[in-house]
């Protein structure tokens, strides 16, 4: 029987920063994960992604995330008006949203907790760090945590 880790695990990033989203796509290779990564840039075009507007329209090329990685500070719509829209979204509540942010202030994670994040994690600052966060995050939402369908 396969289990759900057999699969590759669609996770959304949505980060404004390139050399951020840069540093995270080699952490995943470097983990050698199951794992489908797609970013996007602001909050804007990840409630387009997840609601399949736009460019984001072909389900087969844009499925439906596992997991989103949500940074807070972004321009356009931030992360924390993304993750008040993904909440009280019938279709989108179940999807875990995870916050990797450069925030490490105690109101941010109060006030994403209270939103409903599932995980607030500090972007680390070296790259073996990165490595590490990206290798939990695939032990804990994949092999360890069921996920709803």
């Amino acid at each position: 029987m396969m289990s759900l880790s057999d699969y590759p695990m669609t996770i959304l990033y949505a980060d404004d920063d390139p050399e951020d989203r840069m540093l995270t796509q080699e952490a995943f290779e470097e983990s050698k994960l199951a794992s489908n990564l797609i970013f996007v840039e602001d909050g804007e075009e990840l409630m387009e992604y997840l609601n399949h507007k736009g460019k984001f329209s072909d389900t087969e090329k844009y499925p439906r995330p596992d997991l989103i990685l949500l940074d807070l500070n972004m321009p356009k719509k931030d992360g924390r008006e993304c993750l008040k829209e993904i909440k009280l979204d019938e279709s989108l509540k179940k999807i875990p949203v995870v916050v990797l942010t450069t925030s490490n202030d105690e109101e941010d994670v109060l006030k994403t907790y209270n939103l409903g994040v599932s995980s607030f994690i500090t972007k680390p600052v070296t790259f073996d760090s990165m490595v590490d966060i990206v290798k939990s995050l695939n032990q804990y939402w994949f092999q360890i945590v069921r996920l709803p369908n």
